[in-house]
């Protein structure tokens, strides 16, 4: 089973590539795609039953009830594409699944770590699933609030001995108390929503109402602090696991119907609430009043000293008791004559949303399309010294992004306490030094860009490494620790095996046969010569996409920030022609390439843009001259629009933007080649060269633009195919090569 957060692209992408590699290893299979047009090729009872193996590929819990009894491997969706050989040697020694609650999709630890194996750890867990499922939907919140409370603060606000303040009953008041709203609820989205992704809808209340308890300190002793994001995100870990649990308590039948929408509810939420309160709350309040007493016998230690520690502090938890301690610490001492503690916290506030944002423009490609968009608005909330920009960063990569947060905020506290940089009002960040309320404005600025630098700097530093070391277990480690040893030892003499590999989808699909085709070369290299010495074999496989944060708000029904899942490729066909890569690029085309929609009028041999927008906009133009666009703005408003949901940068020098508008009268599909690639966003970093727009409207019968983007992905696994639509010498030519979709 391979599941995809979009069921578009790669769904197909891992089927192609299992299928080629199967069959290259003597092996027979059956794919089962479960893509965002439905279920194709379904795995009948029998498939399942004489199969050796299931290959679960998916970056979401899938239900594995039907394959009780049968070894099970579960990985990642881009290992179902990436290495297909090493999951096939695998899956012949993968645990057999017992069918135990905690082993099937849909919530527990053990839905990521048992029943079927996890394949060495390469799924994603069930808890980075969950935490990412909070971030993304958290993500608007963080914008819009943070954006509005800039906004008024920026043309409303006035400098005051009790910090920036917005005249009361103006409009401007308004607009501050609306940002607000949005982060006040930005930590219980973020707590609620991890909480559905391990628990469901029994535990989104509890979750969400935890995550408010978290950022009112008042409920448990705290009255200027709370326990923030990262209270939040243990009040919504708690939450999930703690309705799973229940979950688990077996209750007369006449109960069951009223334990998800009553019971469940009611017990989590008033466990959780409590045990924060009365547990969790204290040792939170003791920490934020002794970090307070600490602070207040270092006052007459090194400034540089003290503006170290007080950055370190402001960096560690945005809002939390730790970053609310030392504000508080600098703001108190304001009114006693001492500004320049605050004018060190004032340098460190504004850090870490600044340093993330440029962080996500220095290494554009370690980002998805919603990260780069999220940076954007994090450098403007930055400049306001709205702290919490950073937010969703540091959610998302706590191990990468706090301590180089924390090692920028120190610096610039440091330079600012070295230099005496003064702050006259409790607030920081570049708005404050416009507004005047800063003393020594020069050096104040250079701690700020120097920190944001560091900040920034670490960050693309430690999320490299920490990609890199992933794509090194991803190459080089099996399951339980073991090497790969290749292909060559996927299939060794002995009886037949058969496989079963699966992929989730979001909606239902459409059967259609698996046709083996050739193999490419790199994919499952030097496997095939010793694959005939082990006999026949079955491999059934079934591959699908993955509804997850795609409904959150701002990343539209697409799914995750990166559309088609961004994951690099190469390999196979198993379209269901039988046309592979060994397909002579000089016969004759096909009388229509993708059902016509592709046309000599719609092909260009070399792109003249050389950005992602422009490039969209030629190829609209291109469309255009079909007399199917009755718009071309509209037309590239959405595909642009499309894009901001996420990337359609494929990988491997692949782009596929579309776009569904009754801009367009009828589907077409344009094709056109860039010599020097356009940088789409893509998660490999390769600069798009084969770029395909592919327009429908919005009546149009079914889900075309999907039904074209299922047949492109699959045939766009073969290298061949790529290399020689790449060198095709002209429009015939790349017609001719074209025609091989089917």
């Amino acid at each position: 089973m391979t599941a995809c957060p979009t069921g578009i692209a790669h769904t197909y992408m891992a089927a192609e590539k299992l299928a080629q590699t199967a069959r290259s290893l003597g092996h027979e299979i059956k794919v089962e795609t479960q893509g965002s047009i439905g279920a194709e090729n379904v795995l009948s009872d029998n498939d399942v039953r004489e199969a050796d193996g299931v290959i679960i590929a998916a970056d979401k819990d899938v239900d594995r009830s039907r394959f009780v009894g049968k070894k099970v491997l579960a990985v990642g969706v881009a290992e179902g594409i990436r290495h297909p050989e090493q999951l096939i040697e695998r899956v012949q020694s993968a645990p057999v699944y017992g069918g135990e609650p905690g082993d099937g999709a849909g919530g527990g630890a053990a839905a990521a770590s048992g029943g079927g194996g996890t394949g060495g750890g390469k799924e994603r867990s069930v808890a980075y699933k969950a935490l990412m499922n909070g971030v993304s939907y958290m993500i608007p919140f963080v914008v819009v609030g943070g954006l509005l409370i800039a906004i008024s603060l920026a043309v409303g606000g006035h400098p005051t001995p009790e910090g920036l303040k917005i005249a009361p009953g103006s409009f401007w008041e308004d607009v501050n108390n609306i940002g607000t709203i949005g982060f006040q609820l930005m930590v219980p989205i973020l707590s609620g929503y991890i909480a559905y992704a391990i628990g469901d809808r029994p535990a989104l209340v509890p979750g969400m109402i935890g995550g408010w308890i978290a950022t009112h300190g008042e409920l448990y002793g705290m009255k200027d602090a709370s326990a923030g994001f990262i209270g939040g995100i243990v009040t919504g870990f708690l939450a999930g696991y703690l309705v799973v649990w229940i979950k688990k308590v077996k209750v007369p039948r006449f109960a069951q119907p009223i334990m998800p929408i009553i019971v469940i509810p009611i017990a989590a939420t008033t466990a959780l609430g409590l045990f924060f309160i009365y547990v969790l709350g204290k040792p939170i309040s003791w920490v934020f009043t002794h970090l307070t007493g600490w602070l207040s016998g270092m006052t007459g230690t090194s400034a540089i000293v003290l503006g170290a520690i007080l950055g370190l502090m402001i960096a560690f938890d945005m809002g939390g008791p730790v970053n609310k301690t030392a504000f508080l610490f600098g703001s108190g001492l304001i009114a006693s004559g001492n500004q320049t503690v605050m004018g060190m916290c004032a340098a460190a506030i504004p850090v870490m949303p600044l340093g993330q944002g440029l962080a996500t423009l220095i290494r554009r490609h370690l980002y998805s399309e919603q990260e780069r968009e999220t940076g954007m608005a994090a450098l403007f909330m930055g400049l306001f010294g709205i702290s919490e920009g950073a937010i969703p960063f540091a959610a998302a990569r706590p191990a990468q992004v706090i301590p180089a947060n924390m090692l920028g905020g120190a610096v610039a506290g440091a330079l600012a306490g070295m230099a005496g940089v003064a702050d006259a009002v409790p607030h920081g960040g570049p708005i404050v030094a416009v507004l005047g309320a800063v003393d020594g404005v020069p050096v104040f600025f250079v701690a700020v860009v120097i920190g944001a630098v560091v900040t920034a700097l670490t960050t693309v530093a430690l999320v490299d490494v920490a990609e890199r070391r992933k794509s090194g277990a991803r190459s080089g480690a099996g399951g339980g620790g073991e090497v790969m040893a290749g292909a060559d030892a996927a299939v060794t003499a002995g009886g037949a095996s058969s496989v079963v590999a699966e992929a989730g989808v979001a909606e239902p699909v459409v059967a259609e046969p698996v046709v083996a085709g050739p193999v490419v070369a790199g994919v499952g290299a030097g496997a095939g010569a010793e694959a005939v010495a082990g006999g026949a074999s079955r491999t059934a496989v079934a591959v699908a996409p993955v509804p997850g944060p795609a409904a959150a708000p701002g990343q539209g029904s697409d799914g995750e920030a990166v559309d088609i899942d961004g994951v690099e490729t190469d390999g196979n066909d198993v379209s269901g022609d039988g046309h592979g890569a060994d397909s002579d690029s000089d016969s004759a085309p096909s009388a229509e390439v993708l059902s016509g929609y592709l046309t000599e009028q719609t092909v260009k041999t070399q792109l003249d843009a050389d950005g992602k927008e422009a490039a969209i906009r030629e190829m609209a133009e291109l469309a255009a001259g079909t007399g199917k666009v009755a718009d071309v703005d509209e037309l590239v408003r959405v595909a642009l629009a499309r894009e901001a949901q996420g990337t359609t940068g494929l990988g491997e020098e692949i782009a596929i933007p579309h776009a569904k508008t009754d801009a367009v009268t009828a589907p077409v599909v344009g094709f056109a080649r860039s010599a020097d690639g356009i940088d789409w966003g893509s998660l490999d970093g390769t600069l798009a060269k084969l770029v395909f727009m592919i327009s429908v409207p919005e009546a149009a019968a079914g889900d075309e633009h999907l039904r074209i983007l299922a047949l492109l992905s699959r045939k766009l696994m073969d290298a061949h195919f790529r290399t020689r639509l790449q060198s095709a010498e002209d429009k015939a030519a790349i017609l001719r090569v074209l025609g091989e979709i089917r």
